[in-house]
């Protein structure tokens, strides 16, 4: 099993404008969804229908993701807003008796 342990450490996690990659892939799914209907009676003749019901879920999952990065990315920026509002000497332990 020692050989498949890592010799080296894992790399930070990559930020980058996530909530605007998550919307533009939510409304990738909605334009794919809207481009199927009108083909609707020929994926329904070949079992194919699938393909539509699944780019509308694309969307509607995309939605929940929208929530879920903003809601994150509010988060981190309040967090990072009150770290650099606390004053320095909190930063420090306490020392004496």
């Amino acid at each position: 099993m020692a050989k498949w342990t890592p010799k080296h450490e894992a790399p930070e996690p990559l930020e980058g404008p996530v909530v605007a990659t998550i919307t533009g892939g939510t409304i990738l799914w909605f334009v794919l969804f809207l481009a199927q209907l009108p083909f609707y009676g020929w994926y329904e003749d070949h079992n194919h229908e699938w393909w539509i019901w699944t780019c509308l879920a694309g969307a509607g999952l995309g939605l929940i993701g929208i929530w879920y990065v903003r809601g994150r990315d509010a988060a981190i920026k309040r967090t990072s807003a009150a770290l650099s509002a606390r004053p320095a000497f909190e930063d420090e332990a306490p020392s004496g008796p």
